[in-house]
């Protein structure tokens, strides 16, 4: 089987390759912007035209899109993250290849949830800030095409390689910085904040599932449990060998702040935004993880502790 995988130096396409190439069954093929990919083409510029003929010529019979922008104005959000989609799914209807799109969505796309509910793939989307529009739009544009498509809605990855941008890179980060620095205590925001942590290496099996699979529509990846990050934090502090003490500052993230105090940035004209919560998500999600279940035989295995242990590796190597 031939997989053409976009995105694959990104954080999710990298293990999304690794996952991949260690299946002897796999051909794979790199296509992205970068010099080190097998075929370089950037979607968010290239016609639908190219690459309709790349894909002729080179015939895949699965192509996994784990490209995107997470941050940005809404014109970068658009370009790269619905724009990008439309190329491929009108180069594939062009294409006579007919290969199986798997498309990489995200929670973003649903937006607040009711805390202590469990969202479903039925559930309406009303995503709360530009990088969740721009991601249901290229849903929309994936379950209309008529391609025989899936679309992983992937909650909140963590792992090795988490960005550091994302809550726990700055979690590992402040840390750090307190352990190096012999801060006898660690001043944070937004732990009140309950999310759905799925690893990144889980996320991998899902989509090497769905390539097999013949699962359509929307299908959510996530742990099917909410974390709150001051829990994680706890955590992360015990992995680290932190001792000291923790400190919430009032309140949810404020208006103009990120999670543990980052400023958030939203418009093409640097101008900040203000969201009740920086990823338009408000203060709870969790993942309804059957349809995973039923519909690609997976399910998580990797625990947040060792998640948290791997990102802060990562991180103590810095000290």
């Amino acid at each position: 089987m031939r997989v053409l995988l976009i995105g694959a130096n990104g954080y999710l396409g990298r293990f999304v390759a690794d996952r991949l190439l260690a299946d002897p069954a796999v051909q794979l093929t790199a296509l992205g912007r970068g010099d080190d990919a097998d075929v370089r083409f950037d979607l968010a510029t290239g016609s639908p035209g190219a690459l309709t003929r790349f894909l002729d010529a080179v015939h895949p019979g699965v192509i996994v899109n784990c490209a995107g922008a997470t941050r940005g104005g809404a014109r970068e959000l658009t370009r790269h993250n619905t724009v990008a989609v439309a190329t491929i799914c009108e180069a594939l209807r062009r294409s006579g290849c007919g290969a199986r799109l798997v498309q990489i969505g995200c929670s973003a796309e649903y937006g607040p949830s009711q805390p202590g509910s469990s969202t479903a793939e039925d559930a309406v989307p009303r995503p709360g800030g530009p990088y969740g529009v721009s991601k249901l739009a290229a849903t929309e544009l994936v379950l209309g095409s008529g391609l025989d498509a899936v679309v992983l809605r992937v909650f909140s990855p963590a792992g090795p390689g988490t960005p550091a941008g994302s809550p726990l890179g700055r979690l590992a980060e402040a840390m750090r910085r307190a352990m190096q620095s012999g801060d006898g205590e660690l001043k944070l925001g937004g732990l009140g904040v309950q999310r759905d942590f799925v690893d990144v290496r889980d996320v991998a099996r899902a989509v090497h599932a769905a390539s097999l699979s013949a699962a359509q529509g929307v299908i959510n990846i996530g742990s099917g449990r909410a974390v709150r990050l001051r829990d994680a934090a706890a955590v992360l502090a015990r992995v680290a060998g932190y001792g000291g003490a923790l400190h919430e500052l009032d309140g949810p993230p404020g208006p103009l702040r990120s999670p543990i105090g980052h400023p958030r940035l939203d418009s093409d004209h640097a101008a900040p935004v203000a969201y009740p919560y920086p990823d338009g998500c408000g203060s709870w999600q969790q993942a309804d993880v059957r349809c995973a279940r039923d519909r690609l035989g997976w399910r998580p295995r990797i625990n947040l502790e060792e998640s948290l242990a791997d990102i802060w590796m990562e991180a103590a190597c810095r000290i």
